[in-house]
């Protein structure tokens, strides 16, 4: 049989110029090029620079090279353009690795991704220098984001500048024929970083019911034996979290089953590389009760580094030569982030010494310094689609696309839930998940996040943006860069983050539904209905105000929302039959029936707590979101109420459902299965409204209520049903981890109307 010549064969040889950009390096791309480069028989050079990937190809088959060049690019690999340019015959018989060059960001590097199956295998192969080492990586898997400082990626640049190369590594590294050519955290146990303590040590451990800190990729989890409830009573006790959920990690994918009931999409989105937590139905009796106490799911990741598959093998009883770790295992870890009460995740050996030690019984560290702490990522399926709770390892600092130029903005977010954008060019980049800024500790974490952000963006700000309300520390903190400050009300910022990563482009009809933000009118708004064009928007609807009685307070105790709500029906002599334990609830009831406590807000989330409240679910929070969520958990089915809200001029009243709740008094699965139905109707109504008013046909759905799953799932369907388009929160959270996003979309248009 003759061969068939390829297509470009017999082509006159011609010399290009390439610039690729996008998520170029730390992924392989330079071995790649090269071996296709030799596949091509051309000659040449391949390089990393600040701007991407810069390649000079001569030969005759040049245009396959182009066209293989995208279509098939190493798996972390994200190829946004490829530029390109005919140069002058250069002559020629190699193509090289040419030294990485220096100069102005414009490039971008992946996030962390999970060890891939050939490291797997190496892992567990006695043969393989890499046997049971914690710490095997190559192109397509391991530590990025959180092991570099700045760009370009090269290994000097990384916290693996610390541990030079053995023979061996250094040869892997520089053989085009390796899996690890070029991969810059190479290493192994002759050079590479090592634990503190022996994986069968810490697994007789947690065996033995001990707490375990670990360090891993973004930081220290704390963890324990989740079927054992003493251990987990233990570690809410020692953490001081009561009820706040702890998430689970598994083996693998086969292992799931046993835990959670978990659809074909949650089964992928737990798979994929990213690794995040995935909230999913839990199965029950199987974990000890104190994981996600009053909820029905539980958040549950797949192990994702080195040290999580040996310590499963171990845990299971097993030997590590030969082990399947794709094999089903029956141990289940709660894994939580290791951080005292309200402070940043820790990373560092010594803070772990320092504020673990009253926590865990077994500190393991190990000598790779994390450059920059990220949290687990959390998401869940809504509408058959994944939609993140909490943005950070795995998808930081993967940008989101902009419809336009601008400058370089640095958005600030919110006080809760904080994250940090900053523009460059047509691309916001948005930070991990950062907390709430309450302390000293979060406050350092928020500003060391803000400088890595621009170191490894590489651009300067030009414009800051933030929230309208003067007592976030975000916003108390812009002024300080000397920059032009812009400040976005909160709830317009929701509506925008949405409609942006949607590439909804022109006017925005948006529900912004949350707990709380500061309202144009200096009230206390979270459910919105806005119109959003270019920078201006306007309120077009909202939800009637209900009573707020000690104002922040009530956020945190619920039974004050169900006192105000009982008093705004003229039923306040109802309100010590309905909280006979709270003495002040008459007091405060007869304040508001009388008018002297006019404190008022038209928040979705204050509505949420008010129901709970009423129906016996919950009086007092023990962490935000606590009583919608465990009143979203008692859901079977959403069934609305006939004549259960009232919409007139775009003010949306709940108030017959409320009066029905105060007069019937339904069992809890019940009244939450009505609210949840007459929500959503009403809901649906005022979007209605909306696209009625303007004339538009999509609806952005933001805010924290958003998480909530029945809720989102409801409204999309009922949008849907009326010829609307839903746009819900994807790659962003719909709570105020989006929020910075939102803002420097805002703040971006603002400033180029000045």
């Amino acid at each position: 049989m003759t061969a068939v010549p390829a297509p470009d064969a017999f082509a006159p040889a011609a010399r290009l110029f390439l610039k690729v950009n996008g998520a170029v390096q730390g992924v392989g791309m330079r071995p790649f090029v090269h071996r296709l480069a030799t596949e091509c028989g051309l000659a040449g050079y391949v390089r990393n620079g600040a701007d991407g990937v810069t390649i000079e190809v001569e030969g005759a088959r040049v245009e396959e090279f182009v066209r293989r060049l995208t279509s098939e690019a190493p798996p972390l690999a994200r190829i946004d353009t490829v530029q390109r340019a005919e140069l002058p015959l250069a002559g020629g018989d190699e193509f090289v690795i040419r030294e990485s060059l220096g100069g102005e960001t414009t490039t971008r590097i992946v996030a962390d991704a999970a060890t891939c199956d050939a490291c797997l295998a190496e892992l567990f192969d006695p043969a393989s220098r890499y046997f049971a080492y914690p710490f095997v990586n190559c192109t397509h898997c391991g530590p990025r984001y959180t092991i570099t400082r700045r760009l370009p990626y090269d290994r000097r640049q990384t916290s693996m500048a610390d541990f030079p190369m053995c023979p061996d590594c250094a040869a892997a590294y520089k053989d085009v024929r390796d899996r690890r050519f070029h991969a810059e955290p190479v290493a192994c146990p002759a050079c590479g970083p090592k634990l503190s303590h022996p994986i069968p040590e810490i697994a007789a451990a947690i065996r033995a019911g001990r707490i375990v800190a670990l360090k891993g990729i973004g930081g220290f989890h704390l963890i324990c034996d989740g079927r054992n409830a003493e251990a987990v009573a233990a570690l809410r006790t020692r953490k001081a979290r009561e009820f706040k959920p702890f998430a689970v990690m598994l083996a693998n994918a086969a292992s799931i089953a046993a835990v959670a009931e978990a659809s074909p999409q949650e089964q992928a989105l737990c798979s994929s590389v990213a690794r995040p937590i995935v909230l999913m139905r839990a199965k029950p009796g199987v974990l000890a009760p104190a994981v996600s106490p009053g909820l029905r799911r539980v958040g549950v990741m797949l192990a994702y580094a080195p040290v999580h598959h040996l310590l499963f093998a171990a845990l299971a009883g097993r030997d590590f030569a030969g082990h399947d770790p794709h094999a089903a295992n029956d141990f289940v870890l709660v894994a939580t982030s290791a951080n005292p009460g309200g402070e940043p995740l820790v990373v560092d050996d010594a803070d772990a010494t320092r504020r673990l030690a009253g926590i865990a019984d077994l500190i393991v560290t190990h000598d790779r310094a994390i450059v920059v702490r990220a949290d687990d990522s959390v998401a869940q399926v809504i509408a058959s689609a994944p939609s993140l709770l909490r943005r950070a390892r795995g998808y930081v600092p993967e940008p989101i696309a902009l419809a336009e130029d601008g400058p370089a903005t640095l958005a600030l977010g919110a006080h809760l839930k904080a994250t940090v954008t900053l523009t460059r060019g047509r691309e916001a980049f948005v930070s991990q998940h950062v907390g709430d800024l309450d302390t000293a500790e979060t406050l350092k974490f928020y500003r060391e996040t803000i400088q890595h952000l621009i170191d490894i963006v590489g651009v300067q700000p030009e414009l800051v943006a933030c929230d309208l309300h003067p007592d976030y520390r975000s916003s108390q903190m812009a002024e300080a860069f000397g920059l032009p400050v812009v400040r976005v009300q909160h709830h317009v910022a929701h509506v925008a983050a949405v409609a942006a990563e949607a590439g909804h482009e022109g006017p925005a009809l948006g529900l912004a539904l949350d707990g709380h933000g500061l309202g144009d009118d200096g009230g206390a708004w979270g459910g919105e209905l806005l119109l959003v064009e270019g920078a201006a928007h306007r309120r077009l609807g909202h939800l009637a105000p209900l009573p707020l009685p000690g104002g922040d307070r009530a956020a945190r105790e619920p039974w004050r929302m169900g006192a105000g709500a009982l008093a705004a029906l003229g039923r306040a002599d109802l309100a010590a039959t309905f909280f006979p334990d709270r003495p002040l609830v008459g007091p405060i009831a007869g304040r508001v029936a009388s008018g002297a406590d006019r404190l008022a807000t038209t928040s979705l989330g204050r509505l949420f707590d008010a129901v709970a409240a009423l129906l016996g679910v919950r009086a007092v929070q023990d962490y935000e979101g606590q009583a919608a969520m465990e009143l979203e958990a008692l859901v079977d089915e959403p069934v609305a109420l006939a004549d259960g809200f009232a919409l007139a001029d775009g003010v949306l009243s709940f108030a017959p459902l409320l009066a029905h709740f105060a007069v019937i008094r339904p069992d809890a699965h019940t009244g939450a299965s009505l609210f949840h139905g007459t929500l959503v109707d009403g809901l649906a109504a005022l979007a209605r409204h909306g696209a009625a008013t303007t004339g538009l046909g999509s609806v952005a759905l933001g805010g924290g209520c958003l998480m909530n799953r029945v809720l989102a799932e409801g409204l999309s369907a009922a949008l849907a049903k009326s010829d609307l388009t839903p746009l819900l929160a994807r790659r962003l959270p719909a709570n105020d981890g989006g929020l910075s996003f939102g803002q420097a979309v805002l703040a971006r248009r603002a400033f180029s109307e000045i």
